[in-house]
């Protein structure tokens, strides 16, 4: 199956400001994608002998993004404290109580897309110099750019990671 996702593009013509656009836009269709048809009961799955569940990732990409949006100029969707429990090194989802709805969280997830393509589209090349206001690494020197580099970087690891927890639900692989 046909999943639009490599449609051409010519990265020398493209800015490195709509490279990352592109980038979170095919990430964006990565999530959706993967998650298509995955009900609540089948996000909680948990893989074996150990990781975290498809609900947990779509919740802690939502919680990276929270936390970058604000660095383009824009609001998170959902509250960081609503996000709590899918933040960085928290414990897997074993309590499906401890679990947001799925379809809340990609509900989210969409509104979040729109956001972080808005506030891309506005960033200026200037920007992307200026020192992150954070750093996951507790590096000094982080850059806008270098930042973004790496939740870019994040997000597709964990967008890629979905399409395995979905076949661990006993789902078809949704890209080809």
């Amino acid at each position: 199956m046909s999943t639009g996702l490599y449609e051409k593009t010519h990265a020398g013509s493209m800015g490195e400001i709509e490279v990352f656009r592109h980038s979170a836009r095919a990430i964006h269709k990565i999530v959706r994608l993967n998650t298509a048809g995955v009900t609540q009961a089948e996000s909680l799955i948990q893989p074996r002998p150990a990781g975290n569940c498809l609900n947990w990732v779509v919740g802690h990409l939502l919680c990276i993004y929270a936390h970058t949006l604000p660095l383009l100029g824009e609001r998170p969707v959902m509250d960081e404290r609503a996000l709590q429990r899918y933040d960085r090194g928290s414990a897997p989802i074993v309590d499906a109580a401890e679990a947001r709805e799925l379809s809340d969280l990609l509900k989210a997830w969409d509104e979040t897309a729109e956001r972080m393509d808005a506030g891309l589209a506005a960033l200026t090349l200037e920007a992307l110099d200026a020192l992150a206001p954070f750093s996951p690494s507790d590096d000094p020197k982080e850059t806008v750019r270098s930042l973004l580099t790496l939740v870019f970087f994040h997000q597709a690891y964990h967008a890629g990671q979905l399409g395995l927890l979905r076949r661990i639900a006993g789902k078809e692989g949704a890209i080809s």
